[in-house]
């Protein structure tokens, strides 16, 4: 049975397929119409982020037995259209939590005390220290939108830093906000009036994407920064840019962007444009949630052990429950 690899998984992941007597293709950088040339030849398909399993892509599967998700959000995947043609969608939900979280704490720190811009600036030979006046966390409020898996390690590792948790998530229940040790609101607005520093941790879905928009951040205070590590569309970025240049928003931390580019294409080849890499308070990251050695292992062994299951008969904890 062969074997789909559109974006980085783990070498010795991609082995365990090899040795468990898979063929095991590796194509990054395929285009949508590339894929839908190659994809009736494969059994499976592993993506992370950027790779779109549509229902075209679906549909021209004709062997296609199961698609995987090295990671949490499975947002790229068509699950419906899965679910139809009998195509099992697995993730790895739990795979890169403190990874995504870490980074989260990473960028929040960094925009209170402007730590990429000067270390550019030293790197260049400018180290006025008077240009880069920071912001302590101790003592102001996070607002984590988002309380599940790792919003709630933010939270938790964020009050350790002398910050004052606050929370939104509807679907989350009571007891799980006092365990965390965060604050609950009762609305998205409250959270937006009340922060800091607003951090956003939930899936990307028809109800989430866009849910920081304009109206949503003309609520901050003045000054606020804002930290999206999650997916990119949940901070709406046009309404992010105008925010910042209105003085509304002092900064913001970006490691998911709206579309996102090509994470494998060298500089000669990246065309890439975004008005929010023009601003000097915005940190950029490239998707750098779950790229760390422990969470590059966790997610690369657990997909390939879910996809060599599912293409050996065996019933697996799948998101479509097939």
């Amino acid at each position: 049975m062969k074997i789909l690899v559109t974006e980085r998984v783990a070498e010795d992941a991609l082995q365990f397929l090899r040795d468990s007597g898979f063929e095991v293709d590796v194509r990054f950088n395929l285009t949508h119409e590339q894929l839908l040339g190659v994809i009736p030849d494969y059994e499976a398909i592993i993506v992370r982020s950027v790779t779109q399993v549509d229902k075209a892509l679906v549909d021209a599967g004709v062997k296609l037995k199961v698609a995987g998700r090295a990671g949490n959000g499975i947002d790229n995947i068509d699950v419906e259209a899965c679910t139809a043609r009998g195509v099992v969608v697995v993730n790895t939900p739990e795979a890169n939590t403190m990874a995504a979280a870490e980074l989260a704490i990473a960028m929040a720190y960094c925009l209170f005390r402007n730590v990429p811009q000067a270390n550019y600036a030293c790197k260049n030979g400018d180290f006025r220290r008077n240009i880069y006046l920071g912001v302590e966390l101790d003592g102001k409020t996070v607002g984590i939108i988002g309380l599940g898996r790792i919003g709630s390690i933010v939270a938790r590792k964020l009050a350790g830093s002398g910050m004052k948790p606050i929370a939104y998530d509807p679907y989350i229940p009571d007891e799980k906000f006092a365990r965390v040790g965060a604050e609950k609101c009762a609305t998205l607005d409250e959270l937006l009036r009340r922060s800091d520093l607003v951090t956003i941790h939930t899936p990307k879905n028809k109800e989430t994407y866009g849910m920081v928009g304009a109206d949503q951040l003309k609520l901050c205070k003045k000054g606020v920064y804002v930290v999206n590590a999650a997916r990119g569309g949940l901070v709406n970025e046009k309404a992010l840019y105008d925010a910042i240049k209105d003085g509304v928003v002092a900064g913001a931390a970006i490691d998911v962007l709206d579309p996102e580019p090509g994470y494998d294409k060298p500089p000669a080849e990246q065309t890439y444009r975004n008005p929010l890499l023009e601003l000097d308070c915005v940190i950029v990251t490239p998707h750098l949630g779950a790229s760390t050695k422990e969470a590059n292992r966790n997610v690369g062994a657990e997909i390939t052990k879910l996809v060599a299951d599912v293409l050996g008969g065996k019933k697996v904890d799948s998101v479509n429950s097939l």
